[in-house]
Protein backbone atom coordinates (compact mmCIF):
# COMPACT_ATOMS: atom_id res chain seq x y z
CA UNK A 1 0.00 0.00 0.00
CA UNK A 2 1.24 3.21 -0.95
CA UNK A 3 1.50 5.81 2.27
CA UNK A 4 -0.42 8.73 2.73
CA UNK A 5 -3.39 7.88 -0.23
CA UNK A 6 -6.19 6.73 1.53
CA UNK A 7 -8.72 8.20 3.86
CA UNK A 8 -8.44 8.12 7.47
CA UNK A 9 -11.07 5.67 8.96
CA UNK A 10 -12.52 6.31 12.43
CA UNK A 11 -15.44 5.71 14.78
CA UNK A 12 -18.64 8.10 14.19
CA UNK A 13 -22.25 7.43 15.73
CA UNK A 14 -25.17 6.63 13.69
CA UNK A 15 -28.94 7.75 15.03
CA UNK A 16 -31.85 5.48 13.89
CA UNK A 17 -35.07 7.28 13.03
CA UNK A 18 -36.20 5.47 16.50
CA UNK A 19 -33.65 6.79 18.61
CA UNK A 20 -31.64 4.00 18.47
CA UNK A 21 -27.84 4.71 18.06
CA UNK A 22 -24.98 2.39 17.53
CA UNK A 23 -21.09 2.62 16.56
CA UNK A 24 -19.87 2.16 13.50
CA UNK A 25 -16.22 2.96 11.31
CA UNK A 26 -16.07 4.74 8.66
CA UNK A 27 -14.29 7.89 6.25
CA UNK A 28 -17.40 9.95 6.67
CA UNK A 29 -16.74 13.44 8.71
CA UNK A 30 -14.18 13.45 11.63
CA UNK A 31 -13.95 11.42 14.88
CA UNK A 32 -17.09 11.10 17.33
CA UNK A 33 -19.29 12.74 14.39
CA UNK A 34 -23.09 11.54 14.12
CA UNK A 35 -25.31 10.39 11.40
CA UNK A 36 -28.85 10.81 11.74
CA UNK A 37 -30.60 8.50 8.91
CA UNK A 38 -34.11 10.10 8.17
CA UNK A 39 -34.86 6.52 6.40
CA UNK A 40 -33.41 3.32 7.53
CA UNK A 41 -34.28 -0.76 7.79
CA UNK A 42 -36.92 0.11 10.62
CA UNK A 43 -38.83 2.57 8.37
CA UNK A 44 -38.10 1.43 4.94
CA UNK A 45 -40.99 -0.11 3.01
CA UNK A 46 -39.14 -2.50 1.22
CA UNK A 47 -38.54 -3.90 4.86
CA UNK A 48 -41.93 -2.87 6.40
CA UNK A 49 -44.33 -3.69 3.82
CA UNK A 50 -45.82 -0.21 5.10
CA UNK A 51 -45.80 2.64 2.52
CA UNK A 52 -45.59 6.54 3.88
CA UNK A 53 -44.85 9.89 1.69
CA UNK A 54 -41.85 11.11 3.11
CA UNK A 55 -40.77 14.43 2.47
CA UNK A 56 -37.97 15.59 4.05
CA UNK A 57 -36.29 18.20 1.84
CA UNK A 58 -39.43 19.46 0.43
CA UNK A 59 -39.31 18.21 -2.82
CA UNK A 60 -43.06 17.20 -3.48
CA UNK A 61 -44.10 20.54 -2.36
CA UNK A 62 -41.21 21.80 -5.14
CA UNK A 63 -42.84 19.70 -7.57
CA UNK A 64 -46.03 20.89 -7.09
CA UNK A 65 -45.43 24.38 -6.95
CA UNK A 66 -43.28 23.91 -10.35
CA UNK A 67 -45.95 22.08 -12.10
CA UNK A 68 -49.35 23.11 -10.58
CA UNK A 69 -50.60 25.10 -13.90
CA UNK A 70 -50.10 22.49 -15.90
CA UNK A 71 -53.60 21.66 -17.34
CA UNK A 72 -55.32 25.21 -16.59
CA UNK A 73 -55.91 26.80 -20.06
CA UNK A 74 -54.93 30.52 -20.14
CA UNK A 75 -57.95 33.00 -21.41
Amino acid sequence: MKPDIHPEYHEISIVMTDGTTFKTRSCYGKEGDTIRLDIDPKSHPAWTGVQRVIDTGGQVAKFNKRFASIGMRKK
